[in-house]
This record gives structure tokens, sequence and C-alpha cells, in this order.
């Protein structure tokens, strides 16, 4: 057609700039774009606006905003493309100010509802409660019909900036709600730490119909399940997904089903679940070597591992703290030191703090001292107070007064954490030291920060009843 000046027109680019954007045929999109130029078809609103969307569908800012600059008068569906498009590449502060300079002179453009959710998802990401309010308040008085779209957004940013209670009002009041709405609000309370209103929240979905749980919604209960033990409840998921012929384990679902399964300690089922899994990836791996280590199964959690490597799947800095953690609590120093070596000579994992800390404990539990204190001397980094806290229980345990008061110097000066505090403290009450007991007691009472409480969970047919202690473990 370019052969034929007389065959296409501003609708044919505007065609051929979409297909660009169907088929992330990004090169291509830019040759368009200097054709245009060549041919004076670039001054086109029509034209300008599929460029802009685009560039956004691609990340590339730089261009989009270049050529934003470049539109003598934008319209509503240019600084849609361009606020929305923003937003979604992480540039969410950039999207606000764009859709504050609307409402500027010399030329006001009124936002429209995509306009809205576009700003909505900015302000979400950014946590500003604030400013989505007013943008939610703008909205009621703009938009006559219902927009589910603009709801769901307004919903997310309040279930996001930890707003449950404008969360759930809102959620209640909406005439329409699909599995967005349901799953945004169930996230809101899983993210919250409120497992049992999230959980509450599927159930209801599920007895309502009102729209029928996905993937991601699956997820999060199952997620929110493992986070407080409750294995009722994930048991009660489980029977759904396995009601659901659409729902297979497997994937993301398979992976969650099998965290709640060792994250409540019932590694039997956990195993027949990862057996299941018919594409397991590093995250199934890691998911069961990290149960096996977290519920004593040390000797297992290495043959499991083994076998993940003759599969050949590579694992991550996840999977070895699953391994080394095995390894400290199954008293295996040597195999330990040697799977951490690898881990950073092997596989090219930068160690971080908490594998550190795993082979730090590795050493403390069997009553190497001297050798934890020299792995600690040639850490590249600082160690943090709960390493500390982890050696510490090593002296009580076995009876290291020296090491105690050689930790007790490195702590000196430093942030610390009250439960490492008032382990030193209880160490010296042990040994009749009362006066240094006292003044670490003293200086615990000074910072102003208390022990939180330990609690329990009993479960009660489906629903959890919490019961708060109020003795502390100190």
């Amino acid at each position: 057609m370019l052969s034929h000046p007389f065959s296409h027109n501003h609708y044919t680019f505007t065609h051929a700039i979409k297909a660009c954007s169907s088929h992330h045929a990004h090169s291509k999109a830019l040759e368009i774009h200097a054709r245009l130029i060549k041919s004076g078809h670039h001054v086109d609103i029509f034209i300008q606006n599929s460029l802009l969307h685009s560039y956004l569908a691609r990340n590339d800012v730089v261009s989009a905003s270049n050529l934003f600059r470049s539109i003598p008068s934008p319209d509503v569906v240019s600084w849609t493309s361009l606020i929305s498009g923003l937003a979604k590449s992480g540039f969410e502060a950039q999207a606000l100010q764009h859709f504050s300079a609307m409402s500027s002179e010399p030329r006001i453009v009124e936002p429209n509802a995509a306009t809205l959710v576009g700003a909505l998802c900015a302000c979400s990401s950014l946590r500003t409660l604030r400013l989505g309010k007013s943008v939610h308040a703008y909205g009621v008085r703009m938009i006559a019909n219902t927009n589910i779209v603009f709801d769901n957004a307004v919903l997310d940013l309040y279930a996001k900036s930890g707003s449950l209670k404008y969360a759930k009002n809102l959620f209640d009041k909406m005439s329409v709600r699909d599995v967005i709405s349901w799953t945004t609000l169930l996230m809101g309370y899983a993210r919250g730490g409120h497992c049992e209103e999230a959980f509450g929240v599927f159930k209801r979905m599920v007895h309502s119909a009102e729209a029928e749980p996905n993937e991601a919604t699956v997820v999060t209960v199952l997620s929110a399940c493992a986070s407080i033990g409750a294995l009722s409840l994930g048991e009660w998921v489980h029977s759904y997904i396995d009601s659901r012929h659409d729902l297979v384990v497997d994937g993301n679902i398979g992976n969650a089903l099998l965290n709640m399964y060792v994250k409540c300690g019932d590694m039997q089922v956990g195993f027949r679940v990862f057996d299941m899994i018919e594409h397991k990836d590093v995250i199934s791996w890691g998911t069961v070597i990290s149960g096996l280590a977290m519920n004593g199964y040390g000797k297992r959690t290495l043959e499991v591992f083994s076998r993940m490597l003759v599969e050949g799947v590579e694992p991550d800095d996840v999977t070895f703290i699953g391994v080394l953690s095995a390894c400290s609590h199954a008293g295996l120093v040597d195999e330990g030191v040697m799977f951490f070596k690898a881990m950073k000579d092997f596989y090219g994992i930068v160690p971080q703090m908490r594998h550190y800390g795993c082979v730090v404990d590795m050493y403390g539990r069997a009553g190497l001292f001297e050798e934890a204190e020299a792995f600690l001397k040639s850490m590249p980094v600082e160690a943090e107070w709960s390493i500390w806290g982890a050696l510490l229980r090593a002296c009580k345990i076995h009876g290291n007064e020296k090491m105690s008061e050689w930790i007790k110097g490195q702590l000196r000066g430093k942030s610390v954490g009250v439960g490492t505090l008032a382990l030193l403290s209880n160490m010296y009450a042990s040994s009749e030291r009362w006066d240094d007991a006292n003044k670490i007691r003293k200086s615990i009472r000074g910072t102003g920060v208390k022990k939180v409480a330990g609690c329990s969970w009993v479960e009660l047919e489906v629903y959890n009843n919490r019961s708060d202690s109020n003795v502390c473990a100190a």
C-alpha cells in the first residue's frame, strides 16, 4: 500500500499501529512512526493516541512522554492513556502529576471513568489514601451509572491501604460484584493479617454463587489458612478445589495447597499433594524441603533435595534456607557447611542474613561456639539481632557463660530485639546474677517496648478461636 500514495489514509495507520501493539512489534511501531512524520499524518489525534497506547503497552515511557508533549491539544483519550500507562509501568507519582495537570489552564480536560481508574491504580500503589478518597468522591459525582471497574479500583485502594472498614462498606453497597470484587476484599483481609475474615469472605462467596472463585482467589485463601495454621479451613478449601473441574492441583494452586499443608504440619497429605503436582518448579521443591525442615525431618529433607537435583531443578536461595535449617536441627554440621559453600561457589547465590543465621544456629546447636564466633567475624555484613538471639539460646542450652559475655559485649550500643534482651536477662537470672539481670530488664523498660504476648490457636469445627496468653515466653 505504501507504494500507492492514494491507497491509504490516517485510518490505515491507526489499524497498523494497533496491530503492532497486539503483536508486541515495537520496532515496527517505530518504523510506522517515522513514516507518519515523513508523510505528515503524525498530526492526527487518533494516530497520536494509537502511538501513545502502543508505546505505553511496551513500557516505553520515554517515547510516550515525548510524544505526549508534542500533541498540541491532547484529549481525554490522550490523558487517560498516559496516566494509565505510567501507573502500570511503575511511574505512579508521575501519573498523579499528569492527573492533576488535566484540570490546569490553559485547556482543562474533564477526566472520564477510565481516567479515574488509572489515577486510583496509582493511588493504590503509592498508598495515598487521601488523594484516592478525593478521586472516589469525584467519581461518585461524575459517573451516573454503576461502573464496576471504577468500584473495584476504589475497593483495591482501600484494601491495599489497610482501610478495611471502608472497603467492607463499599463492597456491601456495590450493586454489582464480580470475582475481582470478592478477591480484592479477600486479599485485603489476608494482607492485613485478618485471615479468619478472609476465609469468611471466601465461604460467603462460594455459598452466594454471585461470582465463581478463580485461581487468584483460591491461592489467596490458602495462603491465609497457612499463615494461621488453620488445617481444617484449608481442608475445606481443598474439598472445594476438588469439586471444580476447572481448578487443577498444579501450578500456583498446587504450590499454595502444598504450602498450606506443610505450614499446618500435615506432611503426609503434603507429600500426596506434592506428587499430584505434574509440573514441579523450584517453588514446589522449595516448599516441601522447607516443610520437612520445619517439621523436623532432617535427613528426609536432604533426600528430597538430592532428588530435586537429579530431576534437574536448580535450587534458589529459599531452597537453601530449608536445607541449611534441616542440617541445623538434625546436627548435620559437616553437610551444612558443605551446602553453604556449594550455594556460594557452585550456584552463585549470594548469602542473605537468613542463610548466615542458619549456619550460626547450626554451630550453636552443636555446641561449636568457637566455629560460630569465627563464622560471625568472617561475615561481610553485620549480624542482625535474631542471629545473636539464636546463639544466646544455644549458650543457655549448653551453659556457656563465656560466650554469653562475649555476645553481650558485641550487642553493646546496638539496636537489639526485646526478645534477645529478655533471653540474656533470663540467662543471668538462672546463674543468680540478679544485678546483671535487673540492669537488662531496666533497659528493656526504658525503651518502652514490650514483648508480644504469646498466642495459641484452637480449631473448633471450621472456625478458629484465638486464645491470647498473658504469660510471656521470657
